[in-house]
């Protein structure tokens, strides 16, 4: 097939709800990783913060964001696209803005009469019941509004728009804490998801079903999220999964606090968005390179390559060696995470797309909450308290290559299958 006609399938192959929903998708990931940038070293210096404390805290709100989507993904499925985006972009805009005010003046009141850590706690959660909703409800969108012959190029410009999102969010980030103070990170977030908010309403419009694929009642979504926690196949790829997402999650958690007590780093924002300024200018290529690779073994060749990333910042802590582990940390994200969608999205049967998808981000939720506790505790004992701060790397890529072992063990022996597949054998 020629360049020509590969780019008018292209141009042809996506309807506008996918734009509407991705370029939505951008901004709301600039909000995230605006504020998720900000969030350890806010918790542990502006708002003191023991480092186990924060571990806690940062892991839980990356974790619930994540886990609660499980269940975002069967309200998308009952609300529709178009009302499950809107209202979860108004909510975000809201828990955005209480984050940046947690230590206003007018909420003195709740602090003096509630413990701070309960206090911040339930702000954490606020985010997460608008994320639950718009992760299944865009991932669900670029299935529905993308033809069969584009599908897995839908998801890798999905994963790129989120990342050019992930990499602006910490520069503006890091450019509103230097100018206009921390809180005004937060403040930031919530201005460019309300922005959302009406983009939704104005632009987008619920893809079509097709004519076999009725909105589900109530019931028949409740039956759908038992039948996929029921998937013991499924649900065990998910837990071993999860290992990938401790690994990762520790860019957000580990390292900001490890650059800040080992390093002379001046912009840890800046540092992290590496990640996924890697991402957006190589995802496409990655996907290219490594289209003949099949899903699976795809995810677990990619989990392997970032389980290494690790070592080199461990080996030398500095700014640089930051930077080359979030390369390498972000070569292997490319390689396996548009497949990762793919994969799960295939199980998928047509009704239950958007639940199916909303469970393809709980790995990332539970590697987020194991990821915080295992951040405070392994930068505690062997940072402060052990005077080896390598070791906090040894232990994160140790568990990083035990993931992929697992991954691989499980491709020999569990093969969940394909709802394609089932439709083709159905058929003949």
């Amino acid at each position: 097939m020629g360049f020509a006609q590969r780019w008018q399938e292209i141009r042809s192959g996506f309807s506008r709800p996918f734009w509407v929903a991705n370029i939505s998708e951008l901004f709301e990931r600039l909000s995230y990783y605006a504020a998720f940038a900000a969030l350890a070293n806010y918790l542990h210096e502006r708002l003191a913060f023991s480092t186990q404390q924060t571990g806690n805290l940062t892991g839980f709100f990356g974790g619930l964001v994540w886990f609660l989507a499980a269940f975002g993904g069967a309200v998308s499925d009952r609300l529709g696209f178009r009302r499950a985006l809107s209202t979860a972009y108004l909510i975000l805009a809201i828990a955005y803005f209480l984050m940046g005010s947690i230590g206003s003046s007018w909420l003195s009141p709740v602090r003096d009469a509630i413990p701070l850590w309960w206090v911040v706690l339930f702000i954490l959660i606020l985010p997460a019941l608008g994320i639950a909703m718009v992760k299944p409800s865009v991932v669900g969108t670029t299935a529905s509004a993308s033809s069969e012959n584009v599908r897995s190029i839908g998801y890798s410009i999905y994963y790129t728009l989120v990342n050019v999102g992930g990499a602006l969010g910490p520069f503006l980030g890091s450019f509103v804490h230097e100018h206009l103070g921390v809180e005004n990170v937060f403040r930031m977030s919530a201005a460019s998801v309300f922005v959302m908010f009406f983009a939704v309403l104005v632009f987008f419009r619920q893809p079509a079903r097709s004519a076999d694929s009725p909105a589900p009642t109530l019931g028949q979504t409740a039956r759908n999220f038992v039948t996929v926690i029921t998937n013991l196949k499924f649900v065990l790829f998910l837990l071993i999964f999860s290992g990938f997402w401790v690994v990762y999650w520790q860019t957000y958690i580990a390292l900001p606090l490890m650059l800040r007590s080992y390093t002379d780093a001046p912009t840890i924002d800046r540092v992290i968005a590496t990640d996924a300024t890697m991402v957006i200018f190589f995802q496409v290529l990655i996907s290219l390179a490594t289209r003949g690779i099949p899903a699976f073994r795809a995810i677990t060749l990619g989990t392997l390559i970032s389980s290494f990333s690790w070592l080199i910042f461990g080996s030398r802590p500095g700014v640089w060696t930051a930077v080359l582990s979030l390369v390498v940390l972000a070569i292997g994200e490319m390689v396996l995470s548009p497949r990762y969608y793919e994969y799960v999205s295939r199980l998928a049967p047509p009704d239950q797309q958007g639940t199916y998808m909303g469970f393809a981000f709980v790995p990332i939720g539970i590697g987020s909450i194991v990821g915080g506790w295992a951040a405070g505790w392994a930068v505690h004992t062997f940072a402060e308290v052990q005077r080896q701060p390598q070791r906090v790397w040894w232990f994160f890529t140790a568990l990083g290559i035990a993931t992929a072992a697992a991954l691989w063990i499980y491709d020999l022996i569990v093969k969940p299958v394909m709802a394609t597949e089932t439709s083709i054998a159905k058929a003949e």
